[in-house]
């Protein structure tokens, strides 16, 4: 049984969901992981901007003893690749249909330069808490099977968008101040069919970050219809962590068809 949560022992795992979405949508990744005897944590996103968020996943880390393997679904991806920026027990970063923003990009502009179905799949709905304001976006129900699951049964796309967490505009329109991806190794899952973020973005980010990349026919939610590839492509970041090359040098750019 792999060992977490100690200094010398396996890696704690840290999953991290997108937008529209919460923690249980790794529930299946979960299962998986912790049956191979993982540690495993999945706390909630905020989803109400980058800079607020990547710091309040950062402060969750601090809070792991040991090494940490970090992976992030969608928006989690850019979350963690801020979150996990100076942390020397971050071992590996694994991205699951992911945004993996360079400094000075955002979602809106990675979206403007691969447009996918998404950008007509929202409602804006404004929202106020205490003193603040902004924005909130929701999938449209009629659009939550297409774009979003559609690899999944309808019942079940159903449900994810009568329970979706909305994510505020600042979410896709905050800047990345840093990018962890560039100093810390990194692995991509790729979907294929994926309608939210294209295959297209997701492969030219998964290249400049030198990541080990897999690709699935898959549509954006893999960690619901695929568990079982997304917790082994976690897996052999966990078993990799210490012993993989840093990115740029030879052999950290794998391509698994």
């Amino acid at each position: 049984m792999a060992q977490s949560g100690t200094g010398g022992g396996a890696p704690t795992i840290v999953l991290v969901h997108g937008a529209f979405a919460d923690g249980s949508s790794w529930n299946g990744v979960i299962e998986r992981l912790e049956r191979r005897g993982y540690t495993v944590m999945a706390p909630a996103n905020p989803l109400r901007g980058l800079h607020s968020d990547a710091a309040y996943i950062a402060s969750v880390l601090k809070s792991v003893k040991g090494p940490i393997v970090l992976a992030g679904h969608s928006y989690g991806g850019a979350v963690i690749s801020s979150a996990a920026a100076g942390n020397a027990q971050v071992k590996s970063l694994v991205y699951i249909n992911a945004l993996m923003p360079d400094v000075g990009e955002s979602g809106m502009s990675l979206s403007a330069r691969f447009p996918s179905a998404l950008a007509t799949a929202t409602d804006s709905v404004p929202y106020r808490t205490g003193d603040m304001s902004g924005t909130d976006l929701y999938l449209k129900r009629s659009k939550v099977q297409p774009v979003f699951a559609a690899c999944l049964p309808a019942a079940q796309a159903y449900l994810l968008g009568v329970t979706q967490r909305p994510a505020a505009t600042t979410a896709f329109s905050e800047k990345a101040e840093v990018a962890a991806w560039k100093d810390i190794p990194s692995w991509a899952l790729i979907g294929r069919q994926d309608m939210t973020i294209t295959p297209a973005q997701e492969r030219f980010e998964a290249k400049r970050a030198h990541s080990h990349t897999v690709e699935i026919n898959s549509c954006h939610v893999s960690l619901i219809a695929h568990p079982d590839a997304v917790a082994d492509l976690i897996l052999k970041a966990a078993n990799a962590a210490g012993s993989t090359p840093r990115p740029g040098t030879s052999g950290s750019n794998g391509r698994i068809k």
